[in-house]
């Protein structure tokens, strides 16, 4: 099978595992990190490293992208050595698994368009590095139909489920739902810990009596476990993205006019954790947060 050549930009945890499931599935692929040194385990699975994105672009027929926020899209799309001065754009496709903002999603789309002759699909993903790693990822999709198509065989080679939203910036309008989901849905999952625990029920027998009913739920089943036991490490997705991904949420909210106080104080609670220490700290685990809140009111009673 001819497989097209494949660039990744943004070698983090996601990157990691959406590269060794490529290499895994035959892709050639070419890589380019901000920083060189978590190239190391993709290289080893035979991925080639070059010296920039527009030198990663100019060997690849479609160019993934996912990297951690607005700033760094745009730097390695129209930056002194982003895709688009690789020149010989034409019929190549960017794929941006990244989370950013609709609208930036819309401005970069277009100049890649204009300046590369480059298509691009927003796509952002939800699952986790180990769902990227089983080609079982959720995929969000922003684009026109026919690049869609163009990019359905990696996509469907990374996910599972694939959906098609509408134009370039829809993939990411529903990832900011998802992200709403998510942040107000880990802070949940914390206090219902905290809560059983108090109570002095069997905590770890919740998620099993709870199944079936209407608070059943991935979260409940997945995420609960895991704040229970207090497993972190390693890291499954950090703080500080998700603190970031809240306040697009947030700025999101605004510009459509609604007040959303739920997710309003999931955004209040990651930011503050990331202040606390924590950026770098699974997204889970803000029940630390909890835990200091309640430590300093017992110390302020000693």
């Amino acid at each position: 099978m001819n497989f097209p050549s494949i660039g990744f930009i943004g070698i983090g945890l996601m990157g990691e595992a959406m590269t060794l499931r490529l290499r895994d599935l035959g892709y050639p692929v070419f890589v380019w990190n901000r920083e060189p040194e978590r190239l190391a385990s993709v290289e080893t699975a035979g991925a080639i490293a070059l010296a920039s994105p527009a030198e990663v672009a100019r060997q690849s027929d479609v160019v993934l992208m996912c990297v951690l926020d607005d700033g760094a899209v745009d730097f390695c799309t129209r930056g002194p050595q982003g895709i688009v001065q690789a020149g010989g754009g034409e019929g190549k496709l960017v794929v941006d698994f990244s989370t950013i903002a609709p609208a930036t999603t819309r401005t970069l789309a277009e100049h890649a368009r204009r300046l590369a002759g480059m298509g691009w699909v927003d796509a952002p993903v939800s699952g986790g590095p180990q769902a990227a790693r089983d080609g079982q990822l959720t995929i969000m999709a922003g684009a026109s139909p026919e690049d869609f198509e163009q990019a359905r065989p990696v996509l469907q080679a990374l996910g599972s489920q694939v959906t098609l939203m509408g134009p370039v910036g829809a993939g990411q309008t529903a990832k900011i739902i998802n992200q709403a989901i998510v942040g107000a849905g880990f802070a949940l999952m914390s206090e219902a810990v905290l809560l059983a625990e108090a109570s002095g029920i069997d905590a770890a027998r919740l998620p099993d009596c709870l199944k079936g009913g209407f608070a059943d739920s991935v979260l409940l089943q997945k995420l609960y476990p895991r704040i229970l036991e207090r497993r972190f490490d390693p890291p499954i997705g950090y703080a500080r993205q998700l603190a970031k991904d809240m306040s697009a949420v947030q700025a999101h909210a605004r510009e459509a006019g609604c007040d959303l106080p739920m997710v309003e104080e999931a955004a209040r609670l990651f930011s503050r954790y990331v202040e606390a220490g924590g950026a770098l700290a699974d997204s889970a685990s803000l029940i630390h947060l909890y835990e200091m809140g309640r430590a300093g009111a017992k110390g302020e009673d000693a």
